[in-house]
């Protein structure tokens, strides 16, 4: 995703949607009646603009379809119209297509059995696509998603376009499901590749070997627009995308600063895991020498440099919020962020801060290699800014804390925090075995921001004096106001 851009209304969303169908339609030398397409793009457009959508965007589905090929527009503009997690449904109109050949079994989702299949020879083929059968239950991190959209792109497109064109953009699609590694020395897109020539063979469908080579490539471009941020030259722009993740699928994020403590801190230690996990070398893909290996390799190098930036930030965060997470426990698990940290100036202009207590740090800890340099800044001057915006993108606590202790002691400590995030260390275990000197001065921040809220709140004794020096006929004297 594009930052520092404007978010797209829902007007503007539609609009750009619409055009890109025409184009592509056109390109294809589809008939299709203007009212049909409106109805195509307004299907596209309502869950994109879910509430819960900070990244899979109607801004990203026009990047990832780039502008040269029909087939990628249009697989790229239906690749994300079923997002589960983050919807936390599926949005009716979209539905309309799903619930024929899809059904809810224990609060998942499975391909309705073979007896109750409609025979429909479009959806077969999508299936065979993604390697899927009757009867399977569908896994949220492994297809469920792109194979729900790629249905609906496929029924909604298929009145229009040739079964070939149908299968090409459905490959695209099955392209988009992310990180997966080879099998057997066989890469996904080789996979991809193979079950096209099953189909095409299958269904006497008329794509030459060329096209279906060329469809993998188109698909292999679609995957890599897909996840291209992990390439993005400035780890600061990464970073950003990763903040847009964030209230996606922990959607307690979006309640504007009054998410708690714990909150924040489950959403990182989950998105700190999932990039500890990830290996950069599964991240994009190549087809037969495309892209090239120099373009190949510099994504993937850069890909791999973001990956130890976060890392190693999100350690840092984890660290930080466990010293407060510890120091908050006594109060509850319910104690908001902005209680523990101070306002969100975006939110709030004039609020007090707990950064705002600190003192000044007589010789900071200076960063031993380029990594720490980049990471110390971030943290300080901040990330590139996010579509949310309910977090501050520097991060004032952890800054501090880095520059007393280093980044050493923060790996050592982002473990012992995780320790306690599973009830394996208890708080004071915790907070007894973290620097002395961090610990008493964020105490002592902390109880200095209760107290300015507490002369905030006092200055209303004022004005309580002042109205009781008043004559209580001033009161008495006010007509009776019914409130039936």
């Amino acid at each position: 995703m594009l930052l520092g851009k404007t978010v797209m209304d829902s007007k503007q969303a539609y609009l750009q949607c619409l055009e890109r169908l025409i184009w592509a339609l056109d390109r294809l030398e589809a008939k299709v009646e203007p009212s049909e397409v409106a109805r195509i793009a307004e299907l596209i457009v309502q869950p994109m603009m879910g509430p819960w959508r900070f990244f899979h965007t109607p801004e990203h589905i026009f990047e990832v379809g780039g502008d040269e090929d029909a087939i990628e527009v249009l697989a790229a503009l239906f690749h994300d119209t079923v997002y589960v997690q983050v919807d936390r449904s599926i949005n009716f109109n979209v539905s309309y297509y799903i619930t024929p050949v899809a059904k809810e079994v224990n609060k998942q989702l499975q391909i309705r059995d073979q007896s109750e299949l409609p025979a429909d020879a479009i959806f077969e083929m999508v299936m065979l696509v993604f390697n899927f059968v009757p009867g399977e239950v569908l896994n949220p991190f492994a297809g469920q998603n792109e194979f729900l959209s790629a249905v609906v792109a496929a029924k909604a497109l298929e009145p229009f376009l040739k079964r070939e064109q149908l299968l090409q953009i459905a490959g695209c699609i099955e392209a988009t499901i992310p990180f997966r590694a080879a099998e057997s020395g066989v890469t996904v897109s080789q996979r991809l590749y193979g079950r096209l020539q099953a189909i095409n063979s299958r269904f006497n469908l008329s794509l030459t070997d060329e096209e279906m080579r060329e469809t993998v490539k188109k698909a292999v471009r679609i995957s890599n627009r897909d996840v291209m941020s992990f390439a993005h030259h400035s780890s600061a722009h990464f970073l950003a995308n990763t903040w847009n993740l964030l209230p996606e699928t922990n959607h307690n994020l979006i309640c504007c600063g009054f998410y708690t403590v714990r909150d924040y801190r489950v959403a990182l230690l989950k998105m700190e895991g999932f990039l500890n996990y990830l290996k950069p070398e599964i991240i994009f893909r190549q087809f037969e020498g495309y892209p090239d290996d120099r373009t190949y390799q510099r994504w993937e190098t850069t890909a791999k440099y973001n990956l130890e930036i976060a890392k190693l930030y999100l350690g840092c965060k984890l660290s930080a919020l466990g010293l407060l997470e510890a120091l908050s426990s006594d109060l509850g698990i319910e104690v908001s962020l902005a209680m523990m940290m101070g306002g969100i100036p975006a939110q709030s202009p004039n609020c007090v801060r707990l950064e705002s207590f600190f003192p000044e740090i007589e010789k900071p800890y200076q960063p031993k290699i380029g990594l720490e340099a980049e990471v110390l800044n971030l943290l300080e001057n901040g990330r590139a800014k996010s579509t949310s915006n309910t977090d501050l993108e520097s991060s004032p606590l952890t800054t501090f804390v880095v520059k007393i202790v280093g980044f050493e002691e923060m790996r050592y400590q982002c473990d012992r925090a995780k320790e306690f995030f599973l009830q394996n260390l208890d708080a004071d275990d915790f907070i007894s075995d973290f620097n002395p000197i961090v610990t008493e001065i964020v105490i002592d921040s902390i109880l200095k921001l209760f107290d300015s809220r507490k002369s905030t709140i006092y200055r209303y004794y004022d004005i309580t004096s002042k109205l009781k020096s008043q004559p209580q006929s001033h009161f008495l004297d006010r007509p009776f106001r019914s409130h039936g």
